[in-house]
């Protein structure tokens, strides 16, 4: 399952997301917002994180106005490695060497249409391990006060 969030600046994106989901059969939940009035987005990112850090949901995917803000709220939760993507390359790579669980992408900066394509791409990319795994691991270290640089 998908967990699913956005503020009022990527409402429009989740919409086309969430039409994308159901035409492809991808089970999610939504975790707001549900129109384009002005909300505080760190609420959903908080929302989304704990949903995919607690395992209720595999993976999740984040909108609002640049993907900057909520990406950087979602990350605050231990365990989220949420990815600002704004191309196709970044949307691959952010899984396959980085094994982002949360897609982040802003409604004032791409179209519905790439949002779509990016979740596509996110959603189907797997995570490619081998040297990545080791890099992963030293994020992982840093955000649990364990990094050893000199390691």
């Amino acid at each position: 399952m998908i967990a699913l969030g956005c503020d009022h600046g990527g409402y429009n994106l989740m919409v086309a997301i969430k039409q994308y989901l159901d035409e492809h059969g991808i089970a999610y939940k939504d975790f707001g917002t549900d129109s384009a009035e002005s909300v505080d987005y760190p609420v959903y990112a908080y929302r989304v994180a704990k949903a995919v850090t607690s395992g209720e949901c595999a993976l999740g995917i984040l909108c609002c106005g640049t993907g900057i803000g909520i990406a950087m709220a979602a990350n605050k939760v231990k365990g989220v490695r949420a990815a600002v993507v704004n191309d196709a390359f970044g949307a691959e790579m952010t899984r396959r060497h980085n094994h982002a669980n949360i897609l982040c992408m802003g409604g004032r900066v791409i179209s519905e249409e790439d949002a779509v394509r990016f979740t596509d791409i996110f959603l189907n990319t797997p995570e490619e391990g081998g040297r990545h795994d080791k890099r992963v691991a030293m994020v992982t270290a840093i955000e649990d006060g364990t990094f050893d640089e000199n390691a």
